[in-house]
This record gives structure tokens, sequence and C-alpha cells, in this order.
């Protein structure tokens, strides 16, 4: 009871759910990605199985982050598992509405949200470790409150997408985007890296384009072989 009365307590809690908010932005985009592929009475139980085993994944990767991200190669595999899910999510994209659409398996869009998450955090829960100081309770909390926030985001995120299909292939370059910055920010990759700074940005913009480019491809490519 005595740390609930504490101000420093409070305003860990406020810091942690504040960071959730700013850093979860890319994380609610692979939700919704991952969960528009599934009939619409399955797209809610995705995003709340997806989202909740997130962060419980979070909460135990926290105790290791800072020890995984000064692991060499580590961040190059984790950005191109990045690169390859941003394709298929891209890639698997159907135009079609009604009763000939194609719908994916709650599973397997669960499993896409938790890798992507994974890879997503690694950096992201330095920052909440950091605010939480040590305080498991504080940390465990702080991410808890945060769930609703990535639900609701994600939620927002699937409406949007049905509306203005656009939100696809910018959602898609977004994961692009983070992959590419995944790899150039591995630690085999810092000595070469910062002496060219601008190589960080460019090797962000290169995955983002790599996505959008193979991901139309793969578009493309199955509506001849549909036709």
């Amino acid at each position: 009871m005595e740390m609930l009365q504490s101000a420093e307590f409070w305003i860990g809690l406020l810091k942690i759910i504040w960071i959730n908010i700013i850093l979860s932005g890319d994380n609610a985009v692979v939700i919704a990605l991952a969960a528009r592929s599934l009939p619409p009475h399955q797209q809610t139980k995705a995003v709340f199985l997806g989202s909740g085993a997130a962060v419980v994944l979070r909460i135990l990767l926290t105790v290791v982050a800072a020890k995984l991200l000064a692991l060499p190669y580590l961040q190059i595999v984790g950005g191109l598992l990045l690169l390859w899910i941003g394709v298929q999510l891209l890639g698997d994209e159907d135009d079609e509405e009604g009763e000939a659409k194609e719908y994916g398996s709650l599973m397997v869009a669960v499993r896409t949200i938790l890798i992507a998450d994974l890879i997503m955090s690694l950096d992201n829960v330095i920052a909440v470790a950091a605010a939480a100081k040590g305080s498991l309770t504080l940390l465990i909390l702080g991410l808890a409150i945060s769930i609703p926030l990535v639900i609701f985001g994600s939620t927002l995120m699937i409406k949007l997408m049905e509306r203005f299909p656009i939100i696809v292939v910018l959602g898609a370059g977004l994961i692009g985007w983070v992959g590419g910055e995944t790899i150039v920010s591995d630690a085999v990759l810092q000595g070469a890296l910062g002496a060219q700074p601008w190589l960080h940005y460019a090797g962000a913009a290169a995955g983002a384009a790599f996505v959008v480019l193979v991901g139309k491809f793969l578009q493309s490519r199955g509506r001849m072989e549909a036709a």
C-alpha cells in the first residue's frame, strides 16, 4: 500500500503508459494488417489474443532485452523476418469482396502478430524497463493498462484500412521501414554506420521500398494466376 501512495510510483506508471502509447503505433498497424485477413467475427478475437499475448511477451522480454540487443546478427535476422512479414501481409491482400473473398486463419494471424511484435519491441522494452526502475509491479501494471490502447488503435486501423486501401500499403511500408531500421541497427554494423549516420535512414527506406515493391509484385502475380 505504501508503494501505491508513492508519487514516484505513479510518475513511473504514467511514464510507462505514455511510452507504450508512443511506441505502440507500429505494433497496432501489424495487428490490424494481420487481423483484417480474417472473417469479421474473428477479427476482434485476433486483436485481443494478439495484443494480450504480445504484452505478456514484452514483460518477459524486458528482463533480457538489453543483452539480446548486444548479440551480433540478432537484429539482422529479426529485420529480415519483419521484411518477410510485411511482404506476406501486403502480397496476401485480396481485393475481392463478398462470398468470393478468401479469409485467413486465426492462429496464423496471432502467430504473425506475436513474431512481429517480438522483433519490433526489442528496443522499445528498454525504454519501458528504464521507466520501471526495476519494479516488476510497475512494469506489469503499465503494460497491462496499455493493452486497451493497443486494442483500440488496432480496431480503428482495421476500419480505416477497409475504407482507405492505401493505408494497407502505407502500413506494409511502415513494417518494411522498421525492418530495414532493425537490420542497420545490429551490433556488427555500428562501427561502419557510425561514420555515416545517413546510412541508417537509407537502410530503413530501402526496407520500406522492398516490402511495397515485392508485395505489389506478389499481388499482381496472384491476380494473374487467378484470372
